[in-house]
C-alpha cells in the first residue's frame, strides 16, 4: 500500500517511468511518505545514509557505478541545506541527482513551527531546475504536478546531465497508507537536436590553419574516457593535447602538466595562437595561469550546455555541442600535420616530465607514499577504480596515476571524496576493487561514509595522514603565517585506528620507509576488504619532498 498524499504518488509514478531505480534515503518524520513509497516499490532499490551531508555524495557514487540518475531523499528543514555541498559537485561534473526533499506547508514558514524555512529554490543556482509539488485538488493541479515533476527529470539527464531539486510541501496527517496502486501517469520524453555539424566541421578548418594551437581538456565521465581514448590518441598525433588523469582512460600515458608548466617558467614561446577547450575542470592552476597570458590567441569552448566557462580569460567562441561529437568528428578528419616546432617543443617537455617523475626517488613522505602505491598496482591485474580526494592527493595522483582518477573536482570541496568512493562500492561488481586516497582532514571531515551496514569488502582507503590540512605547508602564503599549522591547516594528532575499530575495517599503517614498502604491498594484494591503510608523515617534510621535486625539474631543464 501507498501513500494517500497525491502529490508523493505522482511523483512516485514518474520516477518509476523514467526509469529511475536508486535512492538514498535519509531518515525523517515529513519525508516519511516519500521514503515509504520508494521503498514499497518494487522496481527501486533503496539505501538508508543517516547524515544528508555523506548522502549525498553516497548517492553521487552510485550515481558514477550506475551511470544513471539517483534520487536523494531528505527531510524538511536545515536537512535539505545539508545536500547542498553534494548538489553543487553534481551541477559541475553533471552528474544526474534528484534531491527530493518535503517541505511544510507555506502558511507555516517562518511562523516559528519546528523544522521550517524558505526551501522553495534553496539549492539554487546549483540545479538545472527547481519545482515545487503542491498538494493538488483540481484536475488542472494535478495537471501542473505532472507536468512540472516531468520537466524536472528530464532536466536531469538532458545536455549531459545535472542534478534538480523536487520540493515536495506535506499537511498531516502524514503517515495514512491506503493507496492499493500508484496512478497511471503521462510520461513526457525529451529529445535534443545539439548542434549543426557544420559548425563543427567549421571549427577544424579553424583549428587547422592555426600554427600553435593547443587542445585542452577537463575533467570527463570515466565511461566517456574510455569511450574517447582512441580518438583522442589519434589527436594526440597532430596536435598538442593537455590533460590530466582526470580525463585519461586505463593505460593511457601520464601526462604531468605541473611538471611541464614548471619547466616551461613563464616561457611565452609556448604560448598557442589557437586554444581549444572541452570538459570540466583542471587541477593545474599553472596551466589556468599560464594559458590566460594568451590574450591574443582564437580560444573556443565546447560546452554541451551552451554556457560560458571563461576559464583562461581569453574566451571568443562558445559551441554548444557534446563534445565526443567533436572528438569522433576531429579524429575521423584529421590529417597528418607537418610537424613544426611548436608541436616538437611541446612534445620534447612532456617526455622530460614524465622521465623526471619515474626517476625521481623521494624520501619518506606522502609523495613516495603515492609513488609506492601506484608501483605496486601496476603490477595487479583485475578491474579496479581509484577515487582520490582534493587538495595534495589529487595532485599525487596526477603525477602518478597511469589510468582515470575519479575525483570530485566539480567544486574542489574538502567534504565528500569518501562518501562518493563508498557510494560507488555499493553498486560495483564484486571482482572490482575501489580505492580511495585521501587526505587526513578530508577523511576525517567525511567519516561518516563509513557509517552504515551495507558490505564494502572491495572498499581500500589509502589514507595519507601528516597531521594537518598539508598543503597550506605547500603554499608559500598560509605557511609564511606562525599561525599556519593550529589554525589555517588545522594540525591535530588524530589516527584513524578507532574508527577502523568502529566500523569493522581492517587497520595497517606504516610509519617509516620499510613499513610502506610492506604494508603497501599486503594493502594492494589483499582481496578482502574493507581496509584501510594509514601512512604517518611529516608535513613539512612532505612539503620539503615536493618543493625537491619541482626544483630538481627546473635545474634538468
Amino acid at each position: 500500500m501507498y501513500s494517500n498524499k497525491e502529490n508523493v504518488n505522482i511523483l512516485t509514478s514518474l520516477l518509476i517511468a523514467h526509469d529511475v531505480q536508486c535512492a538514498v534515503l535519509c531518515p525523517g518524520s515529513r519525508n516519511s511518505p516519500m521514503v515509504h513509497n520508494l521503498v514499497e516499490c518494487n522496481e527501486m532499490k533503496c539505501y538508508s545514509v543517516t547524515d544528508e551531508r555523506s548522502a549525498g555524495f553516497v548517492a553521487i557514487g552510485i550515481a558514477e557505478a550506475t551511470d544513471a540518475p539517483v534520487v536523494l531523499c531528505v527531510t524538511s528543514g536545515s536537512a535539505l541545506l545539508n545536500a547542498a555541498p553534494a548538489v553543487a559537485e553534481a551541477y559541475y561534473r553533471n552528474i544526474p541527482l534528484i534531491v527530493v526533499s518535503a517541505d511544510r506547508p507555506q502558511q507555516w514558514i517562518g511562523q516559528s513551527d519546528g523544522q521550517t524555512l524558505q526551501q522553495v529554490n534553496a539549492l539554487e543556482p546549483h540545479v538545472r531546475k527547481s519545482v515545487n509539488i503542491i498538494e493538488p485538488h483540481t484536475e488542472e493541479e494535478r495537471w501542473y504536478c505532472n507536468r512540472v515533476i516531468n520537466e524536472a527529470l528530464n532536466k536531469v539527464k538532458a545536455y549531459g546531465g545535472g542534478p534538480v531539486h523536487i520540493n515536495i510541501p506535506l499537511t498531516e496527517p502524514l503517515y495514512e497508507y491506503t493507496v492499493a496502486q500508484l496512478p497511471d501517469e503521462r510520461y513526457i520524453s525529451f529529445g535534443s537536436a545539439m548542434s549543426n555539424e557544420s559548425e563543427l566541421k567549421d571549427l577544424i578548418t579553424k583549428l587547422d590553419k592555426a600554427t600553435k594551437p593547443v587542445i585542452v581538456i577537463g575533467q570527463l565521465d570515466a565511461g566517456v574516457a574510455q569511450t574517447l581514448s582512441k580518438d583522442i590518441a589519434k589527436i594526440e598525433q597532430n596536435y598538442v593535447v593537455l590533460q590530466e588523469k582526470l580525463s585519461t582512460a586505463y593505460g593511457s600515458t601520464a601526462l604531468q602538466l605541473d611538471e611541464m608548466l614548471a619547466m616551461i617558467a613563464g616561457d611565452e614561446d609556448y604560448l598557442p595562437d589557437f586554444i581549444l577547450y572541452f570538459g570540466g575542470t583542471i587541477v593545474s592552476k599553472r596551466l589556468k595561469q599560464y594559458l590566460r597570458k594568451a590574450k591574443t590567441a582564437n580560444s573556443v569552448l565546447i560546452d554541451e550546455h551552451g554556457e560560458v566557462r571563461d576559464v583562461f580569460m581569453n574566451l571568443s567562441w562558445v559551441i554548444q555541442a557534446y563534445p565526443a561529437m567533436f572528438v569522433q568528428l576531429l579524429a575521423a578528419h584529421c590529417k597528418q600535420r607537418t610537424t613544426n616546432d611548436y608541436y616538437q617543443k611541446w612534445a620534447e617537455l612532456r617526455k622530460k616530465a614524465s622521465q623526471h617523475a619515474e626517476n625521481f626517488c623521494p624520501d619518506y613522505s606522502q609523495m613516495l607514499a603515492a609513488k609506492t602505491f601506484h608501483t605496486y598496482l601496476s603490477r595487479q591485474r583485475g578491474k579496479r577504480a581509484l577515487f582520490y580526494a582534493n587538495s595534495s592527493s589529487v595532485r599525487l595522483g596526477n603525477i602518478y596515476s597511469k589510468e582515470y582518477i575519479h575525483v570530485n573536482r566539480g567544486v574542489n570541496g574538502i567534504e565528500g571524496s569518501l562518501s562518493v568512493a563508498v557510494g560507488y562500492s555499493l553498486e560495483a561488481s564484486d571482482n572490482e576493487q575501489v580505492y580511495c586516497v585521501v587526505g587526513d582532514l578530508s577523511f576525517f571531515y567525511d567519516n561518516n561514509a563509513l557509517w552504515n551496514t551495507y558490505p564494502k569488502k572491495n572498499l581500500k582507503v589509502l589514507l595519507l595522514n601528516n597531521g594537518s590540512g598539508g598543503i597550506f605547508h605547500q603554499m608559500l602564503g598560509p605557511s609564511s603565517s606562525p599561525y599556519c599549522n593550529q589554525y589555517i591547516a588545522a594540525g591535530h594528532q588524530t589516527s584513524a585506528e578507532g574508527i577502523c575499530q568502529s566500523y569493522g575495517l581492517k587497520y595497517q599503517s606504516a610509519h617509516s620507509r620499510e613499513d610502506l614498502s610492506q604494508q603497501m604491498e599486503l594493502f594492494v594484494k589483499a582481496h578482502e576488504g574493507p581496509l584501510l591503510l594509514e601512512v604517518f608523515t611529516n608535513a613539512d617534510e612532505d612539503a620539503r619532498v615536493m618543493n625537491e621535486y619541482y626544483r630538481q625539474l627546473k635545474e634538468e631543464k
